[in-house]
């Protein structure tokens, strides 16, 4: 599946990116993510139908504030919020809500 953006409200849900243009990797290490290779994967997932991801952002500076994931073949979402950035936590629990409608509507 292409992965697929979602609108939760105060908060929009991507595709995690490393590009020129707009770079997770910052605000991924601040989720304790260390691997430098964690975005491509998380792409390669997304194709193959193994892990939907979502970054969780801001969406007027789209700034990663959390991060959200969804196994498709059990339906668990799993996420995590940055302790760094005010209001991440709901950001969070909006993002999970999102994507668990997604995966009512889409996995079903």
């Amino acid at each position: 599946m292409e992965t697929i953006e979602i609108n939760a409200g105060a908060w929009y849900l991507r595709a995690l990116r490393a590009d020129e243009r707009m770079d997770d990797r910052p605000a991924l290490t601040s989720l304790g993510v260390d691997d430098a290779d964690y975005v491509s994967a998380r792409a390669a997932d997304w194709n193959s139908d193994r892990l939907y991801s979502w970054a969780v952002c801001e969406p007027t500076t789209a700034e990663m504030v959390a991060e959200v994931r969804l196994d498709p073949a059990t339906g668990g979402i799993e996420s995590r919020a940055r302790d760094d950035y005010p209001g991440s936590t709901s950001a969070e629990q909006e993002a999970v809500a999102a994507v668990r409608r997604f995966a009512d509507a889409m996995l079903a």
